[in-house]
């Protein structure tokens, strides 16, 4: 294996219906070529980067938008649809499953499905709903059902409500996201989540945003502020030697060396943003020329995601 790419998009025909106005309203810089997406086009820019398996989810917005009906056809189209690339390209796909989140009854319905009938490799959230952040108590039963099933989480920032059009000219994408990823981490912290489902395994993408400048202070402040127990011996910031990253559109030196300062490479992995950022090279030029040890490049590439999804190390279908 030479690279397995951790955060790459897909565009079903249905979702791209619902959410195609959506990105042209509020991404125009690049919703044609996001709107432009095939999976014939993620095989080519897969093949020319020398990419072996990606493992495929929904970006943002996402499937909620205040319709439960809505949300849970969203969420079953887009898996089925991620299931067939599976399928017809052998090897080459994994997905995270879409969960039709906020509602809890339709997000347990929807990890059954994706796990027991499609057999997702993990399952793909978003890093708010409305105004609510991973951590909020409301979704302690579906991470007592992911946890049940030793699940990995991959969790892909969104803009919050409280944020919309705060910096009029200022790309949600340039920020937003990146801070929101932070206060999905935050919100796992703070309200103990890390410590009370032990055997979920969490990727937060773009080199975990605003939070590995923050670590310090964030945990500080857990440590001192947080009400919820088991308190950790260690301090809170022991919580994040859990998590892991990738480093999709983050391997300049200032963020990539900021984050392999909170984790090692063990808990990093390659990622492209594909097709929402369609130069794979953008984020691999700068990684392999960071000047990482042979072994740090080897886990950042492939090694760690093969420790996470080793079906592709045995050349499972």
């Amino acid at each position: 294996m030479s690279l397995i790419d951790v955060h790459h998009h897909i565009v079903p025909p249905a979702y791209a219906e619902r959410v195609g106005p959506r990105l042209a309203s509020r991404n125009k810089a690049n919703a044609a070529q996001v709107m432009r997406w095939t999976t014939a086009g993620s095989i080519e820019a897969m093949d020319r980067a020398g990419i072996d398996v990606s493992i495929t989810s929904i970006s943002t917005p996402g499937v909620w938008f205040g319709d439960v009906a809505l949300a849970k056809r969203l969420a079953r189209d887009s898996n089925e649809f991620a299931a067939g690339m599976e399928r017809d390209y052998p090897g080459r796909f994994g997905f995270f499953a879409t969960l039709p989140m906020p509602d809890i009854d339709a997000a347990l319905e929807e990890i059954s499905y994706a796990f027991d009938t499609l057999r997702a490799d993990g399952v793909g959230l978003m890093s708010n709903y409305g105004r609510v952040w991973p951590g909020d108590p409301k979704f302690a039963p579906v991470f007592d059902e992911l946890n049940r099933r030793r699940a990995i989480v991959y969790v892909h920032p969104i803009l919050p409500e409280a944020c919309q059009d705060m910096m009029p000219g200022v790309g949600e994408s340039a920020l937003e996201y990146l801070f929101d990823t932070a206060r999905a981490i935050t919100s796992l912290l703070y309200n103990g989540s890390l410590l009370r489902w032990p055997d979920l395994r969490f990727i937060f993408p773009h080199a975990g945003g605003a939070m590995p400048p923050l670590a310090a202070r964030v945990t500080r402040m857990a440590d001192r502020d947080r009400t919820v127990e088991p308190k950790p011996a260690q301090g809170c910031m022991s919580e994040l030697d859990s998590l892991y990253f990738d480093v999709a559109s983050s391997t300049n030196p200032v963020t990539l060396t900021g984050l392999l300062k909170l984790v090692p490479a063990t808990q990093v992995m390659f990622g492209t943003d594909y097709p929402f950022l369609s130069s794979i090279p953008y984020t691999l030029d700068p990684l392999r020329s960071h000047g990482l040890s042979a072994a740090d490049l080897q886990a950042i590439e492939s090694g760690t995601a093969l420790r996470l999804f080793p079906r592709f190390a045995k050349g499972e279908k």
